[in-house]
């Protein structure tokens, strides 16, 4: 641990920077491989919800459909027994002794056959209940099927792109795992929390055009020298990105100044 210490401070803060700003590059690839894939890993988690859905409200119809069918035969039961005492009450009026018997049994008659038509229209309601049900279940089920058409193919396309830039991936990574070690942990942990939060994911960018590459706003030029000395990490005011020059970056040219002329020796007299 103390030699991971001291190798650290040994490492100069130009060093460092050229290190983060590979890191940066590396992570930009990754993004680039992520972008590639675009949003099918969303389309494909979407239309696998969508799935579950289409899932759950077709075995909620079919629990339905068997309470239904239940009430139906519970109906169906009920009026069978209604029927069976309205025959009695008719054989027990042909042995009635007086006309108050005979109405007694003529309301209940009565009463038996109102509650056989209720139970009827009940078992009416349940069975286009049952058929609308039934219809509920047939567009389901091809609404189902079309997205799980539709789901195979987003997974097939979403595994070709997975499986070609994989291994490229996965090789990017290990790049970047070799890189970090030579950043200081306080400047890595500000460079991820930086690329977290920005929107095109750099956390660290060149001077363009005496401007940070990042946000476009525009560099004092004392900063600007400062940027080139790499003595310290600069951050932008405005947008809070790390700045390097671009020589340090690998992307220009350093500026080699001219020679000056040597000047003539004074003439002989």
């Amino acid at each position: 641990m103390a030699t991971d210490k001291k190798s650290e401070k040994e490492r100069s803060v130009e060093e460092r920077l050229k290190s983060l700003y590979e890191l940066q590059t590396i992570f930009s690839e990754i993004d680039r491989i992520k972008t590639l894939r675009g949003e099918l890993p969303n389309e494909v988690k979407d239309l696998e919800d969508d799935i579950v859905r289409y899932q759950t409200r077709i075995q909620k119809y079919r629990d339905e459909i068997t309470s239904l069918k239940k009430q139906i035969q519970q109906k169906t039961g009920e009026i069978q027994d209604r029927q069976a005492k309205i025959e009695r009450y008719r054989e027990q009026q042909d042995n009635v002794r007086n006309n108050r018997e005979f109405d007694f049994l003529t309301k209940e008659i009565e009463f038996e056959g109102l509650e056989i038509e209720l139970a009827e229209k009940n078992i009416r309601e349940y069975t286009a209940a049952q058929e609308a049900r039934n219809q509920d279940i047939a567009k389901a089920e091809e609404e189902l099927a079309d997205g799980q058409h539709i789901l195979a193919e987003k997974r097939a396309e979403l595994e070709d792109i997975v499986s070609e830039t994989k291994a490229e991936e996965e090789n990017l990574r290990v790049q970047a795992q070799a890189l970090e070690p030579l950043i200081d942990a306080y400047t890595l942990a500000a460079f991820k929390r930086i690329r977290k939060n920005a929107r095109n994911g750099l956390g660290i960018v060149t001077v363009q055009r005496n401007a940070c590459g990042g946000c476009f706003n525009r560099i004092p030029p004392q900063r600007q020298l400062e940027i080139k000395m790499h003595k310290k990490v600069i951050v932008c005011e405005y947008c809070g990105r790390i700045i390097i020059d671009g020589v340090l970056a690998g992307i220009e040219e350093p500026i080699v100044p001219e020679p000056t002329p040597k000047k003539r020796g004074a003439s002989r007299g």
